[in-house]
C-alpha cells in the first residue's frame, strides 16, 4: 500500500492514510500540550481574536497561488509539457494532501510522467522543485541568522546552526556538482546523492532563464511568505502579548520545518506538530500559546486542503 502510485490508491486506502495522519497529528499535539501544561493550553482558548482567521485563510490561498506559479515554471519550462493551469492547480493541491504516504513529490513524479515526460526527466523536475523551495527559504534564514548574531541575540543556538549549516551545505553541494555523473553510476546512497545534485543543476538551469527563473522564484517567495503569514495570523488569534520580531518568527518557522511539507510523508503529520511549538517557544512565545497556535495553523495548513486535495487527485485519476 505504501509503494502504490497515488493513481492506484483505493478510497479505503485513502481513508486509512487520513486516519493515520490524524492520529499522528493529534497524538503529537496532545503530547506537547501535556509538556506545556493542559490547563495552561486550554486557557489560551478563552479570548481568541477571531478576526485573524479569515486573514489567515486569505494568506493560505495566496500561498497556494504562489506555489502554482513556481510549479508551472519548474514543470513546463524548456521542453516540459504544456500543462493547463487547471491541471497545475490540481497537482499542487493534490500534492499537499495528507493522504499521500510518500509525500507530494511522489505524486508529482507520477503525474509529470503521465503528462509525457520520461521517468528520469519527471523525477529531475520534481527534484528541481524541491531544490527551489530551499533556494528561497534557506538564504533568507541564513541572512536573518547573521543579523541576529551580529546584533547580539541572546539565544544563539538556532541562528548559529543556520549561519554555519547553510554555507557549509552550499559549499559541499557545489563541490560535488562536477562528480554527479560518476556518482550516478554507483549504487546505493551515492546514486541518490547524484539525483539530488541533478535537481540542483536543473534549478540552476531554470534560474539562468531570466523569465522562467524570475517567475519561479517569485512564486516560491509568495508561497513561503503566505504560509509564514498564516502562522503569524494564528499566533495573533491566541497571543495578545505582542509578536516577536518578524525575523525571529521566520527563523522559528524555518527551524520547525526540518523538511518541507511537500517532501514529508502524509504532509508532515505528527512531525510538524512536534517540532514547530518548540521552535516558536525558542522565539519567546510561551509553549501553551505555541501549541494552540500550531493547532490553528495546521487547520489551515493540513486539514483545510484535505477536501480540495482529494477532489484534485480524483480529477487527476479521471484524466489518467
Amino acid at each position: 500500500m505504501l509503494a502504490s502510485s497515488y493513481l492506484e490508491q483505493q478510497p479505503a486506502h485513502t481513508a486509512v492514510f487520513v486516519l493515520i495522519a490524524g492520529t499522528l497529528a493529534a497524538g503529537a499535539l496532545v503530547g506537547v500540550a501535556f509538556v506545556a501544561g493542559p490547563a495552561e493550553v486550554v486557557e489560551q482558548f478563552a479570548h481568541p481574536r477571531l478576526l485573524w482567521l479569515p486573514i489567515a485563510f486569505a494568506a493560505t490561498v495566496a500561498s497556494y497561488l504562489g506555489y502554482m506559479l513556481a510549479y508551472r515554471e519548474c514543470a513546463c519550462a524548456g521542453s516540459g509539457p504544456a500543462l493547463p493551469l487547471s491541471h497545475v492547480g490540481a497537482l499542487v493541491t493534490g500534492g499537499f494532501g495528507l493522504f499521500i504516504p510518500r509525500g507530494g513529490f511522489a505524486l508529482d513524479v507520477d503525474a509529470l510522467e503521465l503528462a509525457g515526460l520520461p521517468r528520469h526527466e519527471a523525477r529531475l523536475r520534481t527534484l528541481s522543485l524541491g531544490t527551489l523551495e530551499y533556494a528561497v527559504l534557506a538564504p533568507v534564514a541564513f541572512s536573518i541568522s547573521l543579523l541576529l548574531l551580529l546584533h547580539g541575540f541572546n539565544r544563539v543556538g538556532v541562528p548559529l546552526s543556520w549561519a554555519v549549516g547553510v554555507p557549509a551545505g552550499a559549499v559541499g553541494a557545489l563541490s560535488l556538482m562536477h562528480r554527479r555523473r560518476n556518482l550516478a553510476r554507483t549504487p546505493g546512497w551515492r546514486a541518490r546523492l547524484a539525483h539530488a545534485l541533478e535537481g540542483i543543476a536543473q534549478t540552476c538551469s531554470l534560474v539562468r532563464d531570466v523569465r522562467a527563473g524570475a517567475l519561479a522564484l517569485l512564486g516560491m517567495t509568495v508561497y513561503w511568505a503566505g504560509d509564514i503569514f498564516v502562522l503569524w495570523a494564528c499566533l495573533a488569534v491566541f497571543w495578545p502579548h505582542g509578536h516577536p520580531g518578524v525575523a525571529v518568527i521566520v527563523l522559528g518557522y524555518a527551524s520547525g520545518y526540518a523538511l518541507t511539507r511537500r517532501s514529508l510523508p502524509l504532509a508532515g503529520a505528527g512531525a510538524v506538530e512536534t517540532m514547530l511549538p518548540f521552535a516558536l517557544m525558542w522565539t519567546g512565545i510561551a509553549l501553551p500559546a505555541a501549541v494552540v497556535c500550531v493547532f490553528a495553523y495546521r487547520l489551515f495548513n493540513l486539514w483545510l486542503p484535505l477536501l480540495p486535495a482529494g477532489a484534485a487527485v480524483y480529477l487527476l485519476r479521471r484524466t489518467h
